[in-house]
């Protein structure tokens, strides 16, 4: 630049200017847009039914939510949800863990593609309604249940409540005229709940799935000899790990291969212990399952009347 000739010197500072200028936004651009070193990763959140309570529930699937997040080296969080809320919540959610006709709902109308299928007892992946009496009773078949009293567990619950309506559909038998009166108990626990109500002689007969049945028995809670089993429903999947559309695949295909790879000895550290993953979730492990294997699932609905196929 000449000093000399001031129009020079102008034209070199405008130059020299607009250099200016330029770097600055360029700067402003890279530190608005390049993530910061302290910048918090994204957070996942992993919903899960609630079985029994919700307290329950937390206990039972904080280390495998830790396990999966330190596995991973991605944040994840949990929530329990009830039931009945789950499908107004889905929306919010990443991962679903849920029992198989919340599934195939979700599936239906949110688009949850299922990820594994928990396994649990003799069963494996499968689970199976059964309707349970006093051996006492006299009660031997689904016909000696007209005019009974009958406890069911949670309306959504696929063997605790369809799969037992199924039964009584395909036996002539119609809960609303031909049980003399039927209920779902209130509250938490109620699988146990029908257990016992059926044990202390409150109720006939009760639909359970079979799983809770025998940990009761094996637990030394009750005493199968006490009760007969007069009807078992068809062996549908269990509970269910699904990712909604929010996810893209990469993480939902490496979320499922840590479920699936989970064995026995597998440990996580919770408030300072190591805990057993699988033991504290009370299951023994996750199968690799299809949507087509759900296929039954909604076969059952559908004859059922339940949803997402529910006609009125």
């Amino acid at each position: 630049m000449d000093i000399g000739n001031p129009e020079a010197a102008y034209r070199g500072w405008s130059v020299t200017r607009r250099h200016l200028v330029a770097l600055l936004l360029l700067f402003s651009l890279l530190s608005c847009s390049a993530p910061s070193a302290k910048q918090e990763k994204k957070t996942y959140r992993i919903g899960y039914m609630i079985c029994n309570s919700e307290q329950e529930t937390l206990h039972r699937f904080r280390p495998l939510t830790a396990y999966l997040s330190k596995k991973l080296g991605v944040k994840f969080d949990m929530v329990a949800i009830d039931t009945v809320d789950f499908v107004k919540q889905v929306d919010t959610l990443d991962f679903t863990h849920t029992n198989s006709l919340l599934y195939i709902i979700m599936n239906r109308n949110h688009g949850v593609d299922v990820l594994a299928a928990e396994k649990s007892g003799p069963l494996g992946a499968r689970s199976q309604g059964v309707i349970i009496a006093l051996k006492k009773s006299g009660l031997k078949s689904i016909g000696d249940l007209k005019g009974k009293t009958m406890l069911f567990g949670p309306s959504l619950g696929p063997t605790a409540y369809m799969s037992q309506l199924d039964l009584l559909i395909k036996r002539g038998v119609n809960p609303e005229n031909d049980l003399a009166f039927y209920s779902i108990p209130a509250g938490s626990f109620k699988h146990e709940k029908v257990i016992y109500g059926v044990l202390f002689g409150k109720y006939d007969a009760g639909a359970v799935p079979m799983t809770d049945f025998e940990r009761m028995a094996e637990d030394g809670r009750i005493d199968r000899n006490d009760f007969t089993v007069i009807a078992e429903g068809q062996p549908i999947p269990y509970c269910t790990f699904g990712v909604t559309q929010r996810v893209d695949d990469g993480l939902a295909q490496k979320v499922k291969k840590a479920l699936l790879d989970l064995r026995k000895d597998d440990t996580v550290e919770v408030d300072g212990q190591g805990v057993r993953v699988l033991e504290q979730a009370n299951v023994d492990g996750y199968e690799d399952i299809k949507d087509r294997d759900y296929d039954s699932v909604r076969d059952m609905a559908k004859r059922t009347n339940m949803p997402p196929y529910q006609r009125y």
